[in-house]
């Protein structure tokens, strides 16, 4: 009988999605400016063939307190929702939600130059946990479900929530959160079609 050495991996494989991110985020933070500015979204230089940007965006903050802020959120909603789907599901997930708000910057957004920063696609993975804890049976999530919807229509007619540039450190792209939350939606959507609910993990 084999001995389980490492009781902490079946943990970590579980919440290993996030930290990922979390890694990938703190690295690209410590590269500095320049590998920033290689890295973030860019309109002209994604239409000039640079397409990794479309996804290496999402990594790269204006500096360690928007990059903090946006931890705490995935770590937030990892907590309320990370049970809800299973590990390929939010694989799915997150890279249509990444996708999702970096085409529809550039299809839709045509006067935002430049984007970086978690947000949008964290909107996308909180529509989804939303979606999928609603589906589990948990229907007190319906509030959360109308707090998002509020923000976003909030967001798309007054623009930011007060005090998020300011700790952001600097102008906060609301579209993002539009194009990640309905990417996040649709995803999540195409995950229940195609795995009976979502593939629920335990």
């Amino acid at each position: 009988m084999m001995i389980n050495t490492f009781p902490i991996w079946p943990g970590l494989r579980r919440h290993a999605l996030p930290l990922s991110f979390a890694l990938m985020a703190v690295v690209a933070a410590a590269a500095g400016e320049r590998a920033g500015e290689w890295l973030r979204y860019e309109r002209g230089q994604i239409f000039n063939g640079e397409i990794w940007r479309l996804f290496t965006a999402h990594f790269v903050h204006l500096g360690w307190s928007h990059l903090l802020m946006n931890l705490a959120a995935l770590a937030l909603i990892w907590m309320l929702f990370g049970r809800m789907l299973s590990q390929s599901a939010w694989i799915v997930v997150c890279l249509a939600s990444m996708l999702g708000v970096s085409l529809g910057l550039l299809l839709f957004s045509p006067s935002i130059g430049w984007y970086v920063g978690l947000s949008g696609m964290l909107h996308g993975l909180f529509a989804a946990g939303v979606i999928a804890s609603l589906r589990a049976g948990n229907r007190l999530e319906i509030i959360l479900l109308l707090l998002l919807l509020g923000k976003l229509v909030w967001e798309q007619i007054y623009g930011p929530l007060p005090g998020t540039a300011e700790f952001a450190g600097g102008a906060v792209v609301t579209d993002a959160h539009l194009y990640g939350a309905v990417s996040g939606f649709v995803a999540v959507l195409v995950c229940m079609l195609a795995k009976g609910g979502g593939g629920r993990s335990t």
